[in-house]
């Protein structure tokens, strides 16, 4: 393992924010409406000095109220997922392990949808719902997995994808109750849609629990570095396993819940962008986890765009996007650990 030192540290992750950078003009410049990289540039530099009213109507609600605010959630779902999927790798032990595969996101999407038939007037009921269902099932799943004290990986995924099929007939047999636009808005939502901002009431909500997230786990990066080695082995090396479990598996939930509750379920980002991240820059979590949330927001944004202007002036799920490069890299990781 190439040592980490702060400044690869931070030359990694600069160099990540401005490829995400680029990304989000590239966004900003595509679509229905294509606005050329100069006038997005001075535009947006009137906004920086305080000029925002001389920009054109139809330029700010395009721009502003349109395109920005949904890259900008593309950007937290993306980080949300991936260092949700880094994590449960790292916890589980498995490389086929992330939330969407375990049924965490199917388990945030029955709470979700549970929420807001109980309760839809209360905002806050929609993401508490998805973050209880996404750790009930995250639980469940680990104890399928275990087998005589130790997880088996392949018990585990099969818990996992059992979780998730069973899970989705519960989120088929609730949208019964759903008619008319509800029921449409719903299946739209459930193939992943950043189209619907978050309310301005969960705005914060979702940015702090998000870096809070984050956050918690990332102060357990240097012990899931020695939690890859076992649990017996990381134990003797001085590590508090149980504790590390806990936070890593209440924070890696709470994001999957904020994602889904925002934006549906999206499959195979917590797979697809920490495995290129290792492939880049090394299994080192200290690395892994900040390089992962940077990927992951640069993967949605360039998702979403394709969705919007693949078959413009139709518009097409994100989900459907991940999945069509998720799957075939699923079926590589499958046929590769088997040989």
């Amino acid at each position: 393992m190439r040592p980490l030192t702060l400044k690869r540290l931070l030359w990694t992750c600069g160099a990540l924010a401005v490829v995400l950078l680029a990304c989000m003009v590239l966004a900003l410049n595509l679509g229905a409406v294509p606005i050329s990289v100069t006038d997005l540039v001075l535009n947006l530099g009137r906004v920086a000095i305080g000029q925002s009213d001389q920009l054109p109507t139809e330029y700010r609600l395009i721009v502003f109220d349109l395109r920005l605010p949904r890259i900008l959630l593309g950007i937290l779902v993306g980080a949300a997922l991936s260092v949700s999927g880094a994590s449960f790798q790292a916890m589980l032990r498995n490389p086929l392990a992330d939330p969407f595969i375990l049924g965490v996101s199917s388990g945030a999407a029955v709470g979700s949808i549970l929420a807001t038939l109980i309760a839809p007037r209360f905002t806050l009921i929609t993401p508490l719902g998805a973050f209880l269902g996404a750790i009930t099932t995250i639980a469940a799943v680990y104890f399928l997995g275990r087998r005589e004290g130790e997880l088996d990986s392949t018990t585990l995924l099969l818990g996992g994808v059992i979780s998730a099929s069973f899970l989705s007939a519960i989120v088929m047999f609730l949208m019964t109750a759903l008619t008319g636009r509800d029921l449409r808005g719903t299946v739209f939502w459930l193939m992943g849609d950043l189209s619907t901002p978050i309310q301005p009431g969960l705005q914060w909500i979702f940015s702090v629990g998000l870096l809070a997230g984050i956050g918690a786990i990332y102060t357990t990066a240097a012990d899931l570095n020695l939690l890859l080695t076992g649990e017996r082995e990381a134990i003797h090396l001085g590590v508090d396993v149980t504790r590390v479990k806990l936070v890593v598996y209440v924070s890696a939930s709470l994001l999957t819940g904020l994602a889904v509750s925002a934006s549906g379920t999206i499959g195979y980002v917590g797979l697809l962008v920490p495995h290129a991240v290792r492939l880049l820059f090394g299994p080192d979590y200290r690395l892994l986890i900040p390089a992962s949330a940077l990927c992951g927001a640069i993967a949605i944004v360039l998702a979403d765009t394709l969705a919007r202007t693949v078959a413009a002036p139709t518009e097409l799920p994100v989900g459907a996007m991940t999945a069509m490069a998720g799957a075939p890299l699923f079926i590589y990781l499958l046929r590769r650990g088997m040989r």
